[in-house]
């Protein structure tokens, strides 16, 4: 959908320090993309292109959004489970503290990251 549509609202987060992270990101920053609900697995690259505002879909008005736009796609997923049985990534907030759908990923991950999924 994101590819499709150029761009699309980040929303839906709704665990506390998810959107600490998410409220961190600036216009601009580079982020991995990964599909949580269907084939759980890293996709692509996307950037920020909007900075954060209350969340339209919260009806409490507690929690943030952004825009989000496509960069690159990568050649091949690279699943949850790949990441996982990868010993350089065992460190990742994403393992360390369950349920969240925005984390932080260091350099080094990152290029791990990219360069398992080909791109």
């Amino acid at each position: 959908m994101l590819v499709h549509d150029g761009s699309t609202i980040w929303d839906g987060v709704r665990n506390n320090q998810a959107a600490i992270y998410l409220r961190s990101m600036v216009v601009g920053e580079q982020l991995l993309f990964y599909h949580s609900n269907e084939g759980l697995a890293v996709v692509g690259i996307a950037r920020v292109v909007g900075a954060h505002f209350i969340d339209p879909t919260d009806p409490k008005a507690r929690f943030p959004a952004v825009i989000v736009a496509p960069v690159q796609a990568l050649k091949t997923p690279v699943t949850l489970a790949a990441m996982k049985a990868e010993p350089r990534l065992a460190g990742m907030a994403m393992f360390r503290q369950f349920r969240l759908s925005v984390a932080p990923v260091s350099d080094d991950e990152w290029q791990v990251i990219l360069a398992m999924g080909g791109g």
